[in-house]
């Protein structure tokens, strides 16, 4: 089984762009993938990829690159973590994606697949709306996503739900 989460907060500027990108990944996702939504906390993720094969994982961060960019890692492999560490690729939430990473590893609660990406926001103020650049990312990052469930499923266009997003 396949999972897709989207993390965020709706009223706070660019931290609403996982669960934007999951609404629309939703749309075009084929049977057998689940797309869930999610506040960011760290014992909720663990929850919801225990269990399961592949996982990908939407959140925005702060990383001192541009707003807009995107950064697509494996979140198993430390190596290629930004920074290589969980403190680099920072979030919004106190307990975020990489902490939920290092715990799940420690407690062995990691899907066999874990896939993460991360956009750079420009403001996490309360009721800010989202961002120019990162609105403009959203269209490539559920592409690229939609994509990678493809490739997944023997890349059958028929089980992709060529809807809008």
């Amino acid at each position: 089984m396949t999972v897709i989460i989207g993390i965020g907060n709706d009223f706070r500027g660019d931290d609403a762009v996982g669960l934007i990108v999951a609404r629309a990944v939703r749309a075009r996702a084929p049977d057998g993938v689940a797309v869930h939504e999610s506040h960011g906390d760290g014992t909720t993720l663990l929850d919801l990829w225990t269990g399961v094969d592949r996982v990908i994982v939407v959140d925005a961060m702060r990383s001192g690159c541009s707003p807009g960019t995107v950064v697509r890692f494996d979140g198993l492999d430390e190596g290629r973590w930004p920074d290589g560490s969980p403190g680099a690729l920072a979030s919004s939430h106190a307990f975020g994606v990489l902490e939920a990473i290092e715990l799940g590893r420690r407690l062995g609660l990691v899907p066999a697949s874990l896939v993460v990406y991360g956009i750079e926001g420009a403001s996490f103020d309360a009721g800010a709306p989202l961002s120019p650049h990162v609105m403009a990312t959203i269209p490539a990052v559920v592409d690229q996503i939609v994509a990678e469930m493809g490739r997944q499923f023997g890349a059958r266009d028929s089980a992709l739900k060529d809807r809008p997003a």
